[in-house]
């Protein structure tokens, strides 16, 4: 079993989950993105255990989880879609009885998802879990999902204009993602900073939300962080050495393309074709290319470890910028 005590005295994630809670409300500027407005000293404590992808977060959590009585809430992007488990690392179906986990195959990879759904989920589970006298570990590598929690913010509805995004859509598929790539960033470059070039289902929702509002959805955002937070979230980073985390990287793709990685994505792609979630997701979309015969497996392979380290590292930029995580050395594999 993973140890789970932290060096620093004033973190022992075994008996407490963080530091000192502080005795009177925290409150942060608004304007700060990833800053709570305020919390309430009472308010439950959540640990929230963050980290890039293959750091080893899942197996950490379930130890925390198991030490202080605590079930599991994914923030997982991917991991919310059924049928998408090798490519997403899922917790295998032992690991769920050892500690409950909640957020995982919650919608089929048809359906839209969108953070603002995830949000109301979560919290519904946080809320059944603390009813039950259960405690809670959250555990995740979306910064998103993580910030819709901690920070509580608010997802007003916005008005959409499908035919605008049908247009949009179209573009993409004759011209590539650059072009809307580029549009995006003249109109709103911090939210370029930080989606990824390749998700065009978020480029053109920003697009279609400045197209419908005339604000930028980084405008909305921050507006919207005008609640305190309903808990006192106790941040934990894991943190592993480049070359580390990229040989786990490399070890952890070629185990998924053991374990039925590619019968998975046959699956979705023969059932689903490129227009459901699988199609954007690393680890599916390289093998979708394999099967329209534009690379042979081993070429989608190595795709598969580029676009992880090159995830890996996003996440740690978007992570290395959010105040307040306590970082920890991330437990060796072989513990």
């Amino acid at each position: 079993m993973t140890s789970i005590k932290n060096k620093n005295p004033t973190h022992d994630i075994s008996n407490g989950i963080g530091p000192t809670a502080p005795e009177s409300p925290v409150c942060a500027d608004p304007k700060t993105p990833e800053s709570p407005v305020c919390v309430e000293p009472t308010a439950p404590e959540i640990p929230v255990v963050v980290g890039p992808t293959a750091s080893g977060k899942t197996e950490f959590a379930i130890d925390m989880a198991i030490a202080i009585g605590a079930e599991i809430v994914s923030a997982d992007s991917m991991q919310v879609y059924r049928h998408m488990d090798i490519g997403t690392a899922k917790a295998t179906p032992q690991a769920h009885k050892r500690v409950p986990h909640h957020m995982i195959d919650v919608v089929d990879p048809c359906v839209r998802f969108s953070v603002a759904d995830y949000q109301k989920m979560a919290h519904a589970c946080i809320d059944s879990i603390l009813r039950r006298g259960r405690r809670v570990v959250i555990v995740g590598g979306t910064g998103l999902y993580i910030s819709a929690l901690i920070n509580n913010i608010r997802y007003p509805p916005l008005a959409s204009d499908p035919a605008y995004r049908e247009r949009l859509g179209r573009m993409a598929r004759q011209s590539g993602n650059d072009s809307l790539y580029a549009e995006l960033n003249a109109v709103d470059a911090q939210a370029a900073s930080r989606i990824h070039k390749n998700d065009l289902k978020r480029i053109i929702r920003a697009l279609e939300v400045y197209h419908c509002t005339g604000r930028t959805i980084s405008e909305h955002e921050r507006l919207s962080r005008v609640e305190p937070p309903l808990y006192r979230y106790s941040l934990i980073g894991l943190n592993v050495g480049r070359e580390e985390l990229y040989r786990r990287i490399d070890a952890r793709v070629e185990d998924m393309i053991k374990s039925g990685l590619v019968g998975e994505a046959r699956m979705l792609y023969d059932f689903y074709g490129k227009s459901g979630t699988a199609s954007q997701a690393i680890g599916y979309k390289e093998l979708f290319n394999f099967f329209d015969g534009n690379c042979t497996l081993a070429e989608a392979a190595a795709l598969i470890k580029r676009e992880t380290r090159r995830y890996a590292k996003r996440q740690m930029t978007w992570f290395r910028s959010v105040p307040g995580i306590n970082w920890i050395d991330a437990p060796n594999e072989a513990q």
